[in-house]
């Protein structure tokens, strides 16, 4: 295989991994120095949603961390970071309606939530897996075991693209929301679909960057069984 290609395909998506990191990192950082106008709260955003769609069963709590939000669906419970939880910026609102989004689909039995969760330990054994056998199959030339590996790798990219449209209609729940809310201005809502559209171009970066992982496997492993 030309080795220009490999490496080709390496920093792109090296680049296409950077411009969504740097998307998100700079948008965040905007919006979470801008105080919504009313002064509500990340957490009291998220309680305002849930209530208005009757979760009140699900909690609203407080982690560690930034950027760490989550909606756990076993627990019933959106986990908001400290910033989010106690800020009362376009960030935190922005954030907290998104991960709110995630318990409405929950709610509503969500097909590709559902689809997603089912294939959370699938991913998770072939993360490992994929690795493992595509470091061992190159260390000793065991084409057999590389490809093994890339099938491993195409799981990875199918959860991936499970993820994406969860993530997408997370965050039109989660700006509808927003839209509806008569305390949230227009300024404000436009910060928030900014800040949404960043943190959906991680998912994008994710579904391009492993499928160019996986064409590069192929075209070295392909290569070198027709030398």
């Amino acid at each position: 295989m030309n080795y220009l290609v490999s490496y080709g395909l390496i920093i792109i998506g090296s680049i296409i991994t950077l411009a969504a990191q740097g998307f998100i990192s700079t948008c965040y950082s905007k919006y979470k120095k801008v105080k919504n106008e009313s002064g509500i709260k990340g957490s009291e955003m998220a309680r305002y949603i849930l209530d208005k769609h009757g979760l009140k069963n699900v909690k609203v709590l407080e982690v560690s961390g930034e950027l760490t939000d989550h909606y756990d669906p076993s627990a019933k419970v959106v986990r908001l970071s400290s910033d989010i939880y106690s800020g009362d910026t376009v960030a935190s609102i922005s954030v907290a309606a998104h991960e709110c989004g995630h318990a409405i689909q929950d709610q509503e039995g969500y097909l590709m939530m559902r689809i997603r969760s089912r294939l959370v330990p699938i991913v998770n054994f072939s993360s490992y897996a994929g690795y493992f056998a595509i470091m061992v199959g190159f260390l000793f030339g065991l084409t057999k075991i590389v490809w093994l590996g890339i099938y491993f790798e195409l799981a990875i990219l199918l959860f991936q693209l499970v993820t994406l449209p969860v993530e997408i209609d997370a965050s039109k729940r989660g700006l509808k929301e927003l839209k509806n809310h008569k305390k949230v201005d227009e300024s404000e809502y436009r910060g928030s679909k900014i800040m949404l559209v960043a943190a959906a171009s991680t998912y994008v970066a994710s579904v391009a960057t492993t499928l160019l992982q996986i064409l590069r496997l192929v075209l070295i492993i392909s290569g070198r069984e027709r030398d």
